[in-house]
């Protein structure tokens, strides 16, 4: 098989959760040990970062990824779902895995495939594990899909685990309140294995707690270590003051979404973390490595600025708290009138989504051509029921060219409600040459 085969033949043959839903999802580590096992445990073969959250925890890994990179280190990155290529799941020093590597690891496990039957996820674990092992990498910065628990990722014993935050989203595969979803992302503390938790609450931190006290792990929460200063988001750039002990450490960043005063915060502390336990790192390479993470990593999609004038944003937010950030930042930006460019899965909650959304917006309701995308004629009733004003686009390019063509130099266009309408947004804008992400 060519490339092309070989990726057809993964998403043909194996269930993907970003495409089905809920039946793609194995409740247990049984086919990633199996198929590591094959591999001869590669994930055994490198130092790793374990991180889970419901928010933040792309943006986290990223900007992890980074400040290792800017270390000198050989650095690994797995995340999910991808944007625009399979490849960018798995990345060495920014470069994503060759398409050569792909089609070699699966013509050599393809009988294992057979026999194990993973989802989709599951080999892509797999996968990277064993790509990591294969170039030698010092460290890998490795993210949950779901949860932690059972997620197929946390067969791995990390150097540092990470815990960004806990809000509702997935309720059917991890539990209907705070406490029993903060269970399962604290699955991923091991014994002995210190943890940082970047944002809790009452109600989530005594999960945290008990459980790091159950397998002897320190435990610290990465709001009291790095309180913020002030900050000020000028130009695209997010500028941001932290106390850091006696001192102030200044940080500015090309993720520009306010959300990211957490995330940095989060990183902050786990940097920290890192030295503690002999993995050095400078506040220079912590700065710059912030600072250059989308030069470094490739990531997109949060607060992705397309153009500024008019100003065009596109961001993957698609839960309660990510979508109420978004909200929070663009009231503080100047504008005389906000385009939304607007699609779901969905097995989300759409009162509640619908709920958040402004009431004073013109929308362009549309869809992401996948199995699990919310109808967009669908979305549209549902909207008009609930007083948002727009019209409905079979699909995600309809839908920007649409709203490009309403735009205005005093207007905010925004693109949100899933990562699967970002990363076809996305595409459109660099089919249209009117974006490029590299």
């Amino acid at each position: 098989m060519n490339y092309t085969e070989t990726i057809s033949y993964m998403y043909d043959k194996l269930p993907m959760f970003t495409r089905i839903g809920e039946a793609a999802i194995k409740k247990d580590l049984t086919n990633t040990l199996a198929l590591c096992q094959a591999l001869g445990q590669p994930q055994e073969a490198f130092k790793t970062i374990h991180i889970a959250g419901t928010n933040g925890k792309g943006s986290v890994s990223h900007l992890l990824a980074s400040i290792l990179q800017s270390t000198g280190l050989k650095v690994g990155l797995y995340t999910s779902p991808h944007l625009l290529d399979f490849r960018e799941r798995m990345r060495v020093n920014g470069q994503v895995i060759p398409e050569s590597s792909v089609i070699k690891f699966i013509a050599e496990n393809q009988t294992n495939i057979e026999n194990i039957a993973p989802s989709f996820f599951e080999l892509t674990v797999a996968m990277a594990f064993d790509f990591f092992r294969n170039e030698k990498v010092d460290i890998a910065v490795i993210e949950t899909g779901l949860g932690g628990r059972l997620d197929s990722t946390n067969i791995i014993l990390p150097e540092l685990s990470i815990i960004t935050n806990i809000s509702f989203d997935h309720q059917n595969l991890l539990g209907n309140t705070l406490p029993e979803i903060a269970f399962e992302k604290a699955g991923i503390i091991k014994e002995g294995i210190p943890v940082v938790i970047g944002k809790s609450s009452p109600e989530t931190a005594p999960v945290f707690i008990e459980k790091a006290k159950a397998c002897h792990s320190n435990i610290t929460f990465a709001e009291p270590s790095f309180p913020v200063i002030n900050y000020n988001y000028q130009e695209g750039m997010l500028h941001i003051n932290y106390q850091n002990g006696d001192e102030q450490i200044h940080i500015s960043s090309v993720l520009a979404g306010l959300y990211q005063i957490e995330n940095i915060a989060t990183v902050l502390t786990a940097v920290k973390q890192l030295n503690a336990i002999n993995i050095p790192i400078s506040d220079a390479a912590t700065i710059e490595g912030i600072k250059e993470v989308k030069k470094n990593t490739g990531f997109l999609g949060r607060w992705e600025i397309i153009r500024q004038n008019p100003l065009i944003i596109c961001d993957v937010a698609h839960n309660e708290a990510g979508l109420k950030a978004i909200f929070d930042q663009l009231k503080s930006i100047p504008h005389a009138h906000l385009h939304f460019v607007y699609g779901m899965v969905k097995d989300k909650d759409i009162e509640k989504a619908l709920q958040l959304l402004p009431r004073e917006a013109t929308y362009y309701f549309t869809q992401p051509q996948l199995p699990r995308a919310l109808d967009y004629l669908s979305l549209h009733e549902y909207a008009t029921n609930k007083g948002l004003q727009g019209n409905a686009y079979p699909n995600i390019a309809e839908a920007c060219a649409a709203a490009l063509v309403r735009q205005k130099p005093d207007n905010i266009l925004l693109i949100s409600g899933s990562i699967f309408v970002v990363a076809e947004a996305l595409e459109y804008f660099q089919n249209m040459k009117m974006y490029q992400t590299n």
